[in-house]
């Protein structure tokens, strides 16, 4: 369930990305359920909306709780299993 919300939030951030961005907002009837869940997970004042700062420190809790070395860096053991798609971004070489 957990590396579910991580794949979700990876996903937002990969659609977040200059050139991923919808161009018009989706409404939250039509969002998804994980979108939803995903949504209460990282929306910690309540208003509806993921600010840039709430992302960030969800993201910042998910790299610590992956991080079970404690090293500061995600190594291939810690990060084995989970299903994060790579997309490339445009004009670029996919870094």
């Amino acid at each position: 369930m957990r590396k579910m919300m991580l794949a979700g939030a990876a996903a937002l951030l990969v659609l977040a990305m200059p050139g991923h961005a919808q161009t018009a907002p989706v409404p939250s009837d039509k969002a998804t359920p994980a979108v939803t869940r995903l949504l209460k997970l990282m929306d910690k004042d309540k208003s509806g909306n993921v600010s840039r700062q709430e992302f960030l420190d969800f993201m910042a809790a998910e790299f610590d709780r992956l991080d079970t070395d404690h090293s500061g860096e995600l190594n291939v053991a810690e990060l084995s299993g989970l299903k994060v798609v790579a997309r490339s971004h445009p004009g670029g070489s996919g870094k």
